[in-house]
């Protein structure tokens, strides 16, 4: 989706710093990619987003079901790279629900890191 800012982060086209040097990403794959959120609700705060856009959860479709359970395990292995002893997983749906981007994004959160 043309203008989807995490559609953008995934593909390399966006950076947090001016100058386009693009997102530093916590981890990648060919699935999804993992960046520290902008505006921190804990000390430690990645966002999990897959590359395929997919705008939430209530979107998802029988196909994606991998995608989903893969955002999963992409999280166990950024606590295990970041050493986290504890993490909070979250993931927001529609509005109501918190969510602000609409491409399907997992919270890692920790007050550890």
């Amino acid at each position: 989706m043309s203008d989807c800012i995490f559609c953008k982060i995934t593909a390399g086209e966006f950076g947090h710093a001016k100058g386009g040097q693009g997102t530093e990403f916590v981890y990648e794959d060919e699935i999804c990619c993992a960046f520290r959120d902008l505006h921190p609700k804990a000390k430690t705060h990645i966002l999990i987003v897959p590359k395929k856009h997919i705008p939430s959860i209530a979107e998802l479709g029988v196909d994606d079901q991998a995608i989903a359970g893969h955002l999963l395990n992409s999280a166990k292995i950024i606590g295990e790279k970041l050493n986290l002893p504890g993490y909070n997983l979250q993931i927001n749906v529609g509005k109501e629900g918190g969510q602000e981007i609409f491409h399907l994004h997992l919270h890692l959160m920790s007050n550890a890191g």
